[in-house]
């Protein structure tokens, strides 16, 4: 583990802190541990394709999207298209 210089430490107070290897030129985006722990079951590649619409489906669920009034907006062309005739 590497400790940070001053100069480190204002680039995490950053929005998107970066970092660039200049050996490689390869650029690198900062996280805190607690974010990169949250985030690393995501990265996983591992998933398949039914478990990756199991998550979409309880993160629609989660945030409203099975609620009985969001139903017009799967009807949301054909109202719009009656309105306007």
């Amino acid at each position: 583990m590497i400790e940070l210089t001053e100069e480190q430490r204002k680039e995490l107070r950053e929005a998107e802190p970066s970092a660039i290897d200049p050996g490689t030129n390869e650029t690198y985006v900062l996280v805190r541990k607690s974010v990169y722990d949250r985030l690393k079951g995501l990265l996983d590649d591992e998933w398949t394709v039914d478990e990756l619409r199991l998550v979409l489906a309880h993160s629609a669920e989660a945030n409203g999207w099975n609620e009985p009034g969001m139903d017009d907006y799967d009807n949301y062309d054909a109202h719009r298209a009656n309105s306007c005739n």
